[in-house]
């Protein structure tokens, strides 16, 4: 069946545009680099939007496509239930400037002719929130004791500083885990200068006005990083969307207090994570721990702080998880084991850029003591693996792992710089082809996912006005 995105609906908050849009154009950059589409966006929340649109309206388009075929065979619900959630109980917790900023980059889509409108870019960005955390709610309402508390794991991560670190400052670094089919298109650089707020970088999917991943530095010395906490179930309709608190971290947040304050206040439950946390003026971490009911914070100037979508405080796990922290064969608990082993003992007092890089790209498994291509090593491979990911629920060979990595320091992040790679970190292309052959069961997702190349290592700086001038 043909999955029709573009839909006639309502047009929440029309998106006019006149001239002044093209102008500001002037101030933005698009550059593809190594797998990589590399925005530079400057100026109000709607010449941000307009930019965004207009610059990556091909890469929005295909993403958004793809997420909705993708949702509509794994949630079974389809993309006008998607922007009904818009509708009722998103767009109008949004602040301001992000309304704006999302019609500009509706406005910036219809002058490239493509006609999304705002409730169809609220419901793209809330995808995590909705697919994997309102919809298992929802099913349990409806029919007591069915929800799927099976939120999936996305990432590998790790923040530390003090003597775990070369040069005694942070060094933060991530994975992105999530289905290949959504990540192929995690694949742009946004280098962000607002008129209000942090200058920020981060890697994102084109049309987030967030990360998604979550790896972000910001201009004031604030690095983000997170991992999702497995097996969750809880969401409040009432909260603010996870996507705008995220950003608003990004944006907004001056040290680690400032983000725990905006992560915690009108808290949804969507999307709950492991956020680590640091500050490069201070040279202090942080894990927040945030599900809905609890959360538990831990902070220092002298350790490594791991993810990998394991929740920690047993007070969490008891009334919010059915997460099994004894199980030693899932995916989290495997790669918690090897990544203390790396981040804590063997690279403890080494880590920078090169090891960060060597950690997110590791294919040790630590359950059977061997090399392995599987969900149980930090590069995950889930699409090699014959016993698949019980705990998310994926069947085997689920075509799902590592999809790109980030890494910074201090340093780097002084000067709005990070490391990215798109496609498997360890170097491992995915090729389509051979995949379904062996695996026809996923051809479904041959109309949307054919290869996922892997790129090198690049270095990425944010664009000054100089460069731009």
């Amino acid at each position: 069946m043909k999955l029709a995105i573009v839909l006639l609906g309502i047009t929440v908050i029309a998106a006019c545009h006149t001239p002044a849009h093209h102008t500001s154009l002037a101030k933005a950059l698009k550059e593809q680099k190594n797998g990589w589409v590399y925005v530079h966006l400057e100026g109000s929340p709607a010449e941000i939007g307009y930019q965004h649109g207009y610059l990556l309206a091909n890469e929005i388009d295909t993403a958004m496509q793809s997420v909705a075929y993708y949702l509509a065979h794994e949630t079974k619900k389809d993309w006008n239930f998607y922007r009904a959630c818009a509708r009722n109980f998103l767009w109008n917790k949004l602040d301001r400037e992000y309304k704006d900023e999302m019609n500009g980059i509706v406005a910036g889509l219809h002058d490239r002719g493509l006609h999304y409108d705002s409730l169809d870019l609220t419901a793209y960005n809330a995808t995590e929130e909705l697919a994997f955390y309102y919809v298992p709610q929802l099913m349990n309402k409806v029919n007591p004791g069915s929800g799927n508390n099976k939120a999936p794991g996305n990432c590998s991560a790790f923040i530390a500083t003090g003597s775990y670190t070369k040069d005694g400052k942070i060094v933060m670094g991530h994975n992105n885990w999530t289905e290949y089919i959504i990540g192929q298109h995690w694949n742009v650089i946004a280098d962000i200068v607002p008129e209000k707020g942090n200058h920020i970088m981060m890697d994102c999917m084109p049309g987030f006005i967030h990360s998604g991943d979550d790896f972000v530095i910001t201009g004031n010395g604030i690095l983000i990083t997170e991992t999702t906490i497995t097996q969750f179930l809880g969401f409040d309709t009432t909260g603010i969307p996870e996507f705008e608190r995220a950003r608003k971290v990004a944006q907004y947040a001056n040290n680690i207090d400032d983000a725990i304050a905006i992560f915690t206040k009108g808290n949804n439950g969507g999307y709950a994570n492991d956020w680590l946390l640091g500050d490069t003026k201070t040279n202090e971490v942080a894990k927040l721990e945030l599900g809905l009911k609890d959360y538990r914070v831990w902070r220092s100037k002298d350790t490594a702080i791991i993810g990998s979508n394991f929740p920690s405080d047993p007070k969490l796990i008891k009334e919010e998880t059915t997460f099994n922290v004894n199980d030693s064969t899932t995916s989290p608990n495997a790669r918690k084991r090897r990544m203390e082993q790396l981040a804590a003992v063997n690279m403890k007092g080494k880590l920078d850029a090169a090891t960060g890089q060597q950690i997110e790209a590791d294919h040790y498994d630590a359950l059977d003591n061997t090399i392995a291509n599987n969900r149980c090593v930090i590069c995950g491979h889930i699409d090699e693996d014959a016993k698949g990911c019980k705990e998310w629920d994926l069947a085997p060979y689920y075509p799902m792992g590592a999809v790109q990595g980030k890494v910074t320091t201090a340093a780097l992040a002084g000067k709005m710089q990070f490391w990215a790679h798109m496609g498997h970190p360890c170097g491992e292309d995915f090729i389509g082809e051979k995949f379904y052959k062996a695996h026809p069961e996923y051809a479904w997702q041959s109309k949307y996912l054919t290869d996922m190349k892997a790129w090198p290592w690049t270095l990425f700086t944010a664009t000054t006005n100089a460069t731009l001038n």
